[in-house]
């Protein structure tokens, strides 16, 4: 039996581990395809199908409610924040409290961030928090969806701003740490099974897999934190 995962780019690197370690266990055979959020969403809407998902909390819960989701299937996944990364072997900015992290977004030369991804979607509203919104502007790099940490790694910017797990992903990439408490958001995803799934049984027991605490330390490895079973 084959199954087929949608999801997003923040658990892809989990996925990853998780998924050979469940085929070993059970023999099934599992494909997994991963998008910016945003992107996902519009090709599930598409009609794009699959056996299961992994998306934001909020889309899955839409998608239930479009009856693409089996609503009772739905169950909370893992959760991240967002972090800041330089190239390998660069100084590392100061972010220990919110006006350190204002000053050295000021003193960049240019920060990197995604448009479509979960975390790039909440960047310009970071920065409005921040009160520096206009004075970012002309030095923003920004991109459709993937890895934006690949841009400073090539030296095209000279801060990442992202998903830690995304971050964690890109070889050559440096995780300074998460972005200050008081302007953080924690994303959270779900999971849940495609109404027009043949095999939701085994989708079921796939995500039950998943799920299992065993896998903390797994999912901590890769800069998340795996939810509680429901």
């Amino acid at each position: 039996m084959e199954l087929r995962i949608l999801t997003s780019n923040s658990t892809l690197t989990v996925l990853d581990v998780l998924i050979p370690a469940y085929e070993k266990t059970t023999g099934n055979q599992v494909s997994v395809s991963g998008d910016s959020a945003k992107a996902m969403v519009a090709r599930i809407r598409a009609g794009e199908p699959g056996d299961a998902i992994v998306l934001g909390t909020g889309a899955v819960k839409e998608l239930a409610e479009a009856g693409i989701v089996l609503p009772a299937s739905r169950r909370a996944f893992a959760r991240a924040i967002v972090g800041v990364g330089v190239r390998s072997g660069f100084p590392h900015p100061d972010i220990r409290s919110v006006e350190a992290f204002r000053a050295s977004l000021l003193a960049a030369k240019s920060i990197a961030h995604t448009v479509h991804g979960a975390s790039g979607m909440y960047i310009p509203t970071l920065l409005e928090k921040l009160g520096i919104a206009e004075q970012m502007k002309s030095k923003t790099v920004t991109r459709p969806g993937g890895y934006i940490g690949k841009v400073v790694v090539a030296g095209e910017a000279d801060i990442a701003l992202q998903q830690i797990p995304e971050l964690m992903a890109v070889p050559g990439l440096e995780v300074v740490g998460p972005v200050p408490d008081a302007v953080q958001k924690t994303f959270e995803t779900s999971a849940g099974i495609f109404a027009a799934s043949k095999n939701a049984a085994a989708a079921q027991a796939m995500l039950d897999f998943f799920a299992a605490p065993a896998h903390a330390t797994l999912f901590s490895s890769k800069g998340l934190e795996q939810a509680e079973k429901p």
